[in-house]
């Protein structure tokens, strides 16, 4: 059986992989590569599917690297560069037909263990955001959508001798975790600061609690986890042609960013997104992209199955020459979006609170230019279970 050596030099790695077959294979750490590989009948190519969905350096490897191998008859084989999805376990989480709600509360949470956490953002980025996986050990299982409670250590300032209370964080990874075993769970989190707005100066006394908790973590720390809870963001599965259109601003993405990897990187047995996902994305500059390597990614393998749009507010104008929001670019392509509602489409909001008045607006004023009541329509989608909203 032949043997390909694989190197990218840029992250200066080196794997060794079957070129004939399906497997999995041991990576760094617990990250798996995945192969899959067919030969051709004339034995002089060999396709290879190759995808690396570790971070390395704040960078997603998301795509197959063009190899060159020998087989064992020494006959040259020319592999090509193409894409795989990641084959995921354990499946017994595909079974439950229902999603785990509320396995653990705040007065009985379950002692999570901090994996890892790297900052996500650039250095023009206003603000720091943190990427924080948690091993749970497979005992807080939960769905894609879904939120786990974190209790941050320490008193309630507002409640003295009693416990800090409960922040909900939704979950950015996918029920398999990054590490695809089903034991982990990723969390998006901006550190919540607070700056007096006469000095201009950061008052550490008005921090955000479990954010500045979280955002300081490190490798083997323990957090206190409840959950997992939600029902509303749950990714509808039934109809896997359907189109999902996504609206997020900054950590919003969260939620998300578990679709789109169930959609296409995990190699799922029960779940062959043949659908569109069209992902609207809020930022205030290019520094404060999240997960943007990923997304790409996406876009380059799934052309014609995932759209991908942002609004950078503090480097894009909008038509009439103010800041772009994602309100804005929602307004750019309204009557596309209007028509893939009209057909069933699903949309979801998740963000900040302040993100929905002005979304609300330019889809009402959508609506009347094509003649239509807004608040009629609204209706109808909650009541068809198109619209979906999680803001706080």
């Amino acid at each position: 059986m032949g043997l390909a050596q694989a190197c990218q030099d840029d992250l200066e790695c080196a794997r060794f992989f079957r070129v004939r077959g399906s497997m999995v294979l041991p990576s760094q750490g617990s990250t798996r590569d995945i192969v899959t590989a067919s030969q051709s009948p004339n034995c002089r190519g060999v396709r290879v599917q190759v995808l690396w969905p570790q971070f390395s350096r704040n960078k997603f490897l998301g795509e197959g690297l063009e190899l060159s191998a020998r087989s064992r008859l020494s006959t040259q084989l020319r592999l090509t560069k193409i894409y795989a999805k990641v084959v995921t376990i354990p499946i017994e989480l595909e079974e439950a037909t229902e999603p785990p709600i509320n396995l653990f509360k705040p007065k009985e949470p379950y002692t999570a263990t901090i994996k890892s956490n790297q900052k996500i953002v650039g250095p023009k980025a206003p603000g720091e955001t943190c990427h924080i996986v948690i091993d749970h050990g497979g005992n807080v299982p939960y769905w894609e959508g879904q939120s786990y409670g974190v209790i941050p250590p320490g008193e309630n300032p507002k409640k003295p001798g009693m416990p800090n209370t409960v922040r909900l964080y939704s979950i950015a990874s996918t029920r398999y975790g990054d590490d695809f075993d089903g034991k982990t769970a990723s969390l998006c989190v901006r550190r919540a600061v607070y700056y007096d707005p006469e000095t201009g100066k950061e008052d550490p006394a008005k921090k955000g609690i479990c954010s500045n908790f979280l955002c300081d973590s490190k490798p083997g720390d323990k957090v206190l986890i409840t959950g997992p809870s939600g029902k509303v963001m749950l990714l509808p599965e039934d109809d896997q042609k359907a189109c999902h259109i996504m609206v997020a601003t900054g950590t919003g993405i969260a939620p998300y960013r578990g679709y789109l990897r169930r959609m296409f990187m995990e190699n799922v047995p029960t779940f062959k997104f043949e659908g569109l996902a069209w992902l609207f994305l809020g930022v205030a500059n290019t520094d404060s992209l999240l997960y943007n390597e990923e997304f790409i990614s996406y876009q380059k393998q799934y052309p014609k199955n995932f759209r991908y749009d942002i609004a950078l507010s503090r480097e894009q104008l909008n038509k009439k020459g103010g800041k772009m929001y994602v309100q804005d670019k929602i307004e750019e392509y309204s009557e596309e979006i209007f028509k893939l509602l009209d057909g069933g489409a699903h949309i979801y909001f998740c963000g900040l609170k302040g993100m929905m008045p002005g979304i609300q607006d330019t889809l009402k004023r959508v609506a009347e230019e094509r003649g239509e009541s807004w608040d009629q329509k609204l209706l109808k989608l909650k009541k068809n279970k198109q619209w979906h909203v999680e803001v706080y």
